[in-house]
């Protein structure tokens, strides 16, 4: 038996309409084709579908057997179809999105509120559990977009500048290089740092400064949270680099003291790293103008636009 989805369509259309007339300007179709229809569909089939000789039109139980399956497929094909014309009108999609940067939660979260507002009907989700495969899973359409500060190079992936940061040391204002214009290297080495728990060739402190100049801290603290990282911080229990847009809150701040790394302020950028392809797909490229926009705001200690 070979069954199409129009076949389903006529069996819901006339099930619903009671007769083959109306059923057929349901479909936008003369009763004679959709007569001829069916008795192909029978002819297949083997049995009747309806029993013809009710008023209204009633399914017999082969049929009433069809109209179950067409109850179950077509809500899914009708969604499906839905869902290609939102793509090619550039309206839904997915942004899944992989963070190789702990901290970016302080600024992706806004970005985020924003974008939602604008393209409610794109499938927003971000992986933290990728933060160290996030690049193979981007080129395996596992993901959408990785939040990186390491371009490297890799087929049919492109990255796209964000915004430019700097690394900033923060201790507690009883620490003793509070007294300092600017942190450098060896003022580690009698320190215990605080970090996220990410790798060495992940962390800005180490690949700027304590790399190069071959520097060890007296221990390194490994915390989750951004906010209890600040909090052992502003109680003394240790140092910590954290990036501006973090700081910009505890600036002002008594119990703290941020600092620029070495007499020469430390640059780095963010990307976002996305397939080639989708780059200039019209939610993308608002995403990747928020990610430019708004995370300024923040370093700047702006409110985001709302």
């Amino acid at each position: 038996m070979h069954l199409e989805f129009r076949h389903l369509r006529t069996i819901r259309a006339i099930h619903q309409a009671g007769g083959l007339a109306r059923a057929a300007d349901l479909l936008n179709m003369t009763q004679s084709a959709l007569s001829h229809q069916v008795k192909g569909l029978e002819d297949q089939a083997g049995v009747e579908l309806f029993v013809r000789r009710s008023k209204p039109l009633k399914l017999s139980a082969a049929g009433i057997r069809m109209l179950r399956l067409a109850e179950r497929i077509l809500p899914e094909i009708d969604a499906l179809e839905e869902e290609f014309r939102g793509l090619r009108s550039g309206k839904s999609g997915r942004l899944h999105i992989a963070i190789e940067c702990h901290a970016c939660f302080e600024w992706l979260f806004p970005v985020l509120e924003l974008f939602r507002r604008a393209w409610p009907e794109i499938d927003v989700d971000i992986r933290a559990g990728l933060a160290f495969e996030a690049l193979p899973a981007l080129q395996r359409e596992e993901v959408d977009l990785v939040i990186s500060s390491d371009p490297v190079p890799l087929p049919g992936v492109t990255f796209n500048p964000l915004f430019d940061y700097h690394p900033v040391f923060v201790a507690a204002a009883q620490n003793p290089l509070a007294a300092k214009p600017y942190i450098e290297a060896e003022d580690f080495r009698d320190q215990m740092l605080i970090t996220y728990p990410i790798s060495r060739d992940r962390m800005d402190i180490f690949t700027e400064l304590l790399t190069p100049a071959k520097v060890e801290p007296r221990g390194m603290r490994a915390v989750e949270l951004t906010a209890v990282i600040l909090m052992l911080v502003g109680s003394d229990r240790g140092v910590a680099v954290l990036p501006d847009w973090v700081v910009r809150d505890i600036r002002s701040h008594a119990d703290y003291i941020t600092r620029p790394l070495g007499p020469q302020t430390i640059t780095k950028r963010l990307y976002a790293a996305t397939r080639e392809e989708d780059a200039t797909r019209p939610f993308m490229a608002h995403f990747l103008r928020l990610g430019r926009s708004e995370p300024v705001k923040l370093q700047r200690q702006d409110t985001p636009a709302g």
